[in-house]
């Protein structure tokens, strides 16, 4: 599982209201530009590394798994010290370490459960945007939920490490699909909130920052989601 980034947004009391406006259209055009380089970059990245035959080793992964780790805590940390050049970099950094370290999925899988899982990814990360984008729900008041459900689901998938329960991946693959559809929706709505804000300037380069972060706060949703998708079309190689 990847990680998630919560610490740029800060929640938006009171009742949701219909999201609207030139300038949260243009700043929301913005995070998702920068979420799908991130995915071309990392679906890029995997398939080049696959197709060169060439397959990291365990102690390779585990270094790029480090890094991958490092570079979401060194943005969410250093987000208002550094540029915005330096941030959209670490960003791209970090989707081609994924997709370096997503280049063995094409061993455990096959090509085509792959591609089922992605094409229902984005079926589902596509449906939950809308909603996210135009519910009047306050989804804010969900977030002790949603992080009991993130640690629930992180504790039972190090649980099943050790025990091998097909049983219990099958229902962590369940829950976790669940889990990052309900966060699609939640961050999505959190983002465009302070998209719409009073505070926000389209061509400054806080926003640009707040665009970066906001990628890559989706961006993980997608991956996360992703990669549950896949347990449970399993599909893997004969």
């Amino acid at each position: 599982m990847n990680f998630r980034n919560d610490s740029f947004i800060v929640d938006a009391p009171g009742k949701a209201k219909p999201l609207e406006g030139l300038q949260l259209n243009a700043v929301m055009r913005n995070v998702y530009g920068w979420m799908t380089m991130g995915l071309l970059v990392t679906a890029t990245i995997a398939l080049a590394v696959a197709n060169s035959g060439f397959f990291p080793s365990q102690a390779v992964l585990w270094l790029a798994i480090i890094a991958q780790f490092g570079i979401v805590l060194g943005l969410s940390f250093a987000i208002k010290r550094i540029s915005a050049t330096a941030a959209g970099m670490l960003f791209f950094v970090y989707s081609a370490l994924t997709g370096f370290t997503f280049s063995i999925l094409f061993l455990a899988f096959s090509l085509g459960s792959i591609a089922a899982a992605f094409f229902s990814t984005a079926g589902v990360f596509g449906a939950m945007t809308i909603v996210g984008m135009t519910t009047k729900t306050d989804l804010t008041k969900y977030s002790s939920y949603f992080m009991m459900g993130l640690i629930g689901v992180i504790i039972a998938s190090v649980i099943n490490i050790f025990i091998g329960s097909s049983a219990l991946d099958f229902l962590i693959s369940i829950f976790g699909v669940l889990l990052f559809t309900g966060l699609t929706a939640y961050d999505t709505q959190r983002i465009a909130r302070m998209a719409a804000s009073q505070e926000m300037k389209v061509d400054s380069q806080d926003t640009l920052k707040f665009s970066i972060m906001g990628a890559l706060t989706l961006y993980l949703d997608f991956i996360n989601l992703f990669l549950f998708m896949l347990r449970l079309f399993g599909g893997g190689r004969d």
